[in-house]
């Protein structure tokens, strides 16, 4: 083989390698789920405030997830409980509603409030 033959081959396996490191890299990116990062720091009633405000303003969260995501791994938020999560997009301006339910604990069972108006019919 002359010297020009192995300086291709050379070339080329540099080319593959740096292929693979690049790949691992974009692979190690992709491999980031922020669900999974928000688990870390969600308690309570984060995911149900969350979701909800998700399937309400699913544009604006995606930004706010992201946001999350990078305070979460810069580590600059540690815990955020569905309170918190609430006020805080009340301050971004997302009036998020969420489903309510009363329930009324007589005799050891928990009825609704709708049945328990009914009762007293």
């Amino acid at each position: 083989m002359s010297d020009s033959e192995l300086e291709a081959i050379r070339r080329k396996k540099m080319r593959e390698l740096m292929e693979r490191i690049s790949s691992r890299k974009e692979d190690r990116k992709k491999r980031i789920d922020p669900e999974e990062v928000l688990g870390r720091v969600f308690r309570g009633r984060a995911w149900e405030v969350y979701r909800a405000a998700y399937a309400q303003y699913p544009q604006v969260m995606e930004r706010v997830k992201d946001a999350l995501v990078r305070l979460v791994l810069a580590g600059r938020l540690n815990e955020i409980n569905g309170e918190q999560l609430y006020l805080f997009l009340r301050r971004l301006g997302l009036r998020v509603r969420l489903e309510t339910k009363i329930k009324v604990l007589e005799h050891g069972k928990l009825k609704s409030l709708a049945d328990k108006l009914k009762e007293g019919i």
